[in-house]
């Protein structure tokens, strides 16, 4: 008689239903037979403000290197955002872009792109697909207290409701996305694992955000950003054309240069900007929320894979390894690309030795993203956490002649944006090829002004908007 091989099923836990939680279950849920979101809070049933996304406030821009990896986690996924109302950009295609080197041109062959929605869009169309799996259930208004296990495995977690009850439960993974307020490191040490190193790398940066309703169709209009002089670090920000007809506007500086929530403060601070096409555009908008600030831009770093010993059946993921100053637009993109690199690890299954490698793959995409952000940040004489080196100031030195050079160079503009849109690590900028280019410099005279289409101009003529 032939026996029967037994069946075990696998149960994996989640815990936090953000954007990085429902990307976590998306990479689970075909490999695994149950998924458990612990979330704290209700979650939206459509586009709304999600609680404990503070950051939704403010631009969300979804880089290419994100967008494709969250199609390829989630089919069909960013159709569906563009047939919601968000729109894609084509980078440098569709960007009026005042670099601290100059004016960027509008390539017309565009390589590589950014989906331009609110993050209450983006969080609410993730999360619909997501929950639609019948493997995958929320429970909400609870919160993970502990960890179940030891040092060498994880089993479960133990669970706090909203009455006080306490509950355990078990799964053969647990994966953390709980974000800033994560809890790991102390859970962590509870198991005796204490070597954890992490980095806190703050530039004191403030950022400021408010929505308007646009004068002209938001479809295809281009993202105006505005940066400020290399030699006078002072105000930036821009306009990102989101759903509904709205520009989604946020500025930013570091301290001595801050925002303020005042809306009339507020305009005068988009008047500072090192040119005026955001304020002048803005004369012609409706104001339709408030204005929003937040303090929290700095960068923190847990770095899990160098522990000696991690535990089977744990991963870190998103915010909850490293949360990025937002200024840069890394955050959704890293939390996709490390959601994707576990879901092509576990086509093995949970081998022995798997959260060890799927934690040393979700900081791939990590490293990159930090060494953009920290980069720029360290070079603010504000930063606390860490001091440029020479070497910091070399590389920045570099960087900022291939942007240079990138005003009046396609392939360099093309380079630049694909490692700024995470889908190239930055030894892209080092070929031969980009290494030659940046000491020719540009090919073509730089623009001297924000470089609107024929199309456009006639767009806003006919709305009453006059630009100089």
């Amino acid at each position: 008689m032939t026996e029967v091989p037994s069946y075990t099923s696998t149960h994996a836990i989640v815990i936090g239903g953000s954007l990085a939680g429902m990307l976590a279950a998306a990479a689970l849920k075909d490999r695994v037979d149950t998924i458990e979101i612990i979330e704290a809070h209700d979650l939206p049933l459509a586009a709304q403000a999600r609680t404990g996304v503070p950051q939704a406030a403010h631009i969300h821009p979804l880089l290419s290197g994100g967008a494709k990896a969250i199609d390829t986690l989630l089919p069909g996924t960013i159709e569906h955002l563009l047939d919601t109302g968000a729109n894609r950009v084509p980078v440098t295609t569709n960007m009026v872009y005042l670099s601290p080197e100059g004016w960027y041109r509008r390539w017309q062959r565009d390589t590589h792109y950014l989906i331009a929605a609110s993050r209450d869009l983006t969080d609410s169309v993730v999360r619909q697909r997501v929950l639609s799996d019948a493997r995958v259930k929320v429970r909400s208004r609870a919160r993970v207290i502990s960890l179940l296990g030891d040092a060498h495995r994880v089993t479960g977690v133990k669970i706090r409701t909203a009455d006080g009850s306490e509950h355990t439960e078990y799964g053969d993974l647990v994966v953390d996305a709980s974000g800033r307020s994560t809890r790991t490191p102390l859970w962590l040490a509870e198991l005796g694992i204490t070597d954890l190193v992490e980095d806190h790398i703050d530039s004191g940066m403030a950022y400021a955000s408010r929505v308007y309703r646009a004068p002209i169709p938001t479809a295809n209009w281009p993202l105006i950003n505005v940066l400020p002089d290399p030699a006078l670090p002072g105000p930036a920000g821009g306009i990102l054309p989101i759903e509904e007809d709205r520009w989604h506007v946020s500025v930013y500086g570091p301290p001595g240069s801050h925002p303020s929530r005042e809306p009339e403060d507020f305009e005068h601070y988009v008047r500072s900007l090192r040119h005026p096409v955001v304020s002048d555009l803005l004369k012609h908008a409706e104001p339709l929320t408030n204005v929003t600030i937040t303090h929290s831009t700095s960068n923190h770093r847990f770095y899990y894979e160098r522990l000696k010993a991690w535990p089977e059946g744990l991963i870190a993921l998103g915010d909850a390894v490293a949360a990025f100053n937002p200024i840069y637009g890394h955050g959704m993109s890293v939390a996709a690309q490390g959601a994707l690199a576990i879901r092509d690890l576990l086509t093995a299954g949970l081998f022995p030795g798997f959260a060890r490698q799927a934690q040393r793959a979700v900081s791939r995409p990590i490293n990159v993203a930090w060494s953009l952000a920290v980069g720029q940040d360290v070079l603010y004489p504000t930063t606390t956490g860490k001091r440029a080196t020479p070497a910091d100031r070399f590389l920045h030195g570099y960087v900022s002649r291939l942007s240079r050079t990138a005003t009046g160079n396609f392939r360099v503009a093309t380079a630049l944006t694909e490692v700024l849109t995470l889908e190239a690590p930055p030894t892209v900028l080092l070929r031969p090829d980009i290494l030659l280019a940046s000491i020719i410099g540009p090919l073509r005279p730089p623009h001297i002004g924000p470089g609107f289409t024929a199309q456009e101009h006639q767009l806003l003529k006919r709305a009453g908007v006059q630009l100089p």
